[in-house]
């Protein structure tokens, strides 16, 4: 259970991260985020085109894990009959 709530906080720190970051860029940074990249400006190219496969590797990374946290808590108890408590 403690291993759940680990990797929820980690994922929710991440995306959190990520989400407060282009904010936090374009009032420190507008000259480097006003940049043209393949006719983007860098903030759009970050918002339209990196946010979404950075949350779907966090999904991925969080799905991944928790069905092998739920496999170990599934294992441990078929094995002594007690659920595993953190």
């Amino acid at each position: 259970m403690w291993d759940q709530l680990k990797l929820s906080i980690s994922c929710a720190a991440a995306f959190l991260s990520a989400l407060l970051a282009m904010p936090l860029l374009n009032y420190f940074l507008p000259e480097l985020m006003a940049t043209r990249v393949l006719g983007f400006t860098v903030s759009w190219l970050i918002l339209g085109i990196l946010f979404f496969p950075f949350v779907w590797v966090i999904s991925y990374l969080f799905i991944k894990r928790s069905i092998a946290l739920e496999d170990n808590e599934a294992r441990f108890a078929q094995t002594s009959g007690t659920p595993h408590k953190d």
